[in-house]
């Protein structure tokens, strides 16, 4: 973490080396801020059990591991790792086998907490051979596999070659490996000024985005299609729009695009920071329409689309009084903080991050009630398979 008052441009350091959710358990923390993610998740995972049922099982001596990448450090891995492992028991059995043995890998990057993580994960259930699989599902609150850590980018490899049998990530394919160099570049028809994101920015600023989108998920597929065995599974979860014009970037361009840009220019109207440093800075988020994901999956040509389709996840504020303007801005402050908070603290220090998310939050609970009805959330959901 840079001390308080460095000059860094995110740009120019290694993404992958700083960028991670907000960790711990704080009010701030993503742990204490994914409850949005956790409900969008639990809604869609008919469709995730509808791509486990797709695979072929034969009886094995070995593992049956998967990998959630993109994890962070909150209980949503845990959980949605459960219910792969749970069903994949239940057709293993409904097929009269006996299920394997499970592995699980928890992969995300090097700045992810992953000493929270894993303070969050329940202990191995004793399962050394004497029990059935059956019986160790049923141990209350503990696991049914053996688990660890996996550090580094999805976008490069991870894994030894044929080693994996289902990837899942949901809400971390969005995030780019970089900001576009054109994107910062003064000099370039793509330079950002003015904004710290692309909603509502130029059509040469957007395309930028977007060309490194397709980089990026080129190379994440690519590394997968070593990575998987033949006849996996891979389903993947990512934020999206509905419309065909990616300068308007739907939800989240109303998470990044509104108050959060507007408490910048707040800076810099107080003299806090100058026009340059807020120019400096960009969220590495594109939300891709289903037709610039399927482009990259089809030119790819190593995994079959099973599904792919927009669904619409609701909104990531998770508010116990919607009429209560005071939390709704709480929630959408803590909500940019949990996700963004990290590339923020970095590039102007943890004292005008401060600032910047107080004002935040008062600029969003101004607009409460047209946050709460207009804040929504759209994904793209995936799944593939590789024969």
């Amino acid at each position: 973490m840079a001390p308080i008052g460095d000059n860094v441009v995110v740009s120019t350091m290694k993404l992958e080396r700083m960028l991670s959710m907000k960790g711990g358990k704080g009010e701030a923390s993503y742990a204490n801020n994914s409850q949005g993610q956790a409900q969008h998740a639990r809604s869609m995972l008919h469709l995730l059990k509808e791509a486990l049922d797709g695979m072929l099982l034969e009886p094995s001596g070995v593992p049956f591991v998967v990998v959630d990448l993109g994890c962070s450090c909150g209980t949503n891995t845990i959980y949605i790792v459960d219910v792969i492992i749970k069903h994949m028991t239940k057709r293993y059995e409904a097929l009269g086998f006996d299920p394997p043995e499970f592995s699980a890998f928890f992969s995300d990057l090097p700045s992810n907490d992953f000493n929270t993580l894993f303070q969050l994960l329940p202990p191995l259930a004793n399962y050394d051979g004497g029990i059935s699989m059956e019986e160790c599902l049923a141990t209350d609150n503990h696991r049914p596999y053996f688990a660890a850590g996996v550090p580094g980018s999805f976008y490069g490899r991870l894994f030894p070659a044929r080693s994996i049998d289902v990837f899942h990530s949901a809400f971390s394919l969005h995030w780019l490996s970089q900001v576009p160099e054109s994107v910062l570049d003064k000099r370039s028809k793509a330079y950002n000024k003015g904004k710290v994101f692309i909603h509502g920015a130029k059509e040469s600023t957007v395309h930028a985005y977007k060309k490194q989108f397709q980089a990026d998920l080129a190379g994440f597929l690519r590394a997968r299609s070593f990575e998987m065995k033949r006849g996996g599974s891979m389903f993947l979860v990512c934020l999206g729009r509905t419309s065909v014009d990616p300068t308007d970037q739907g939800g989240a361009g109303l998470l990044f695009g509104t108050h959060f840009q507007d408490a910048w220019d707040d800076l810099v109207q107080e003299g806090l920071i100058s026009n340059e440093k807020r120019d400096s800075f960009n969220i590495p988020v594109y939300a891709p329409s289903l037709q610039d994901f399927k482009e990259v999956v089809e030119a790819d040509g190593a995994f079959a689309i099973k599904k792919l389709e927009v669904f619409r996840g609701g909104s990531p504020l998770v508010v116990s009084r919607p009429d209560d303007a005071t939390e709704v801005g709480q929630a959408l402050a803590n909500t940019c903080r949990a996700t963004a908070g990290v590339l923020v603290d970095v590039h102007i220090g943890d004292q005008l991050s401060e600032e910047l998310f107080l004002r935040v939050e008062r600029r969003a609970s101004s607009h409460a009630k047209e946050l709460v009805e207009q804040l929504q959330f759209f994904h793209i959901v995936a799944s593939l398979s590789f024969a």
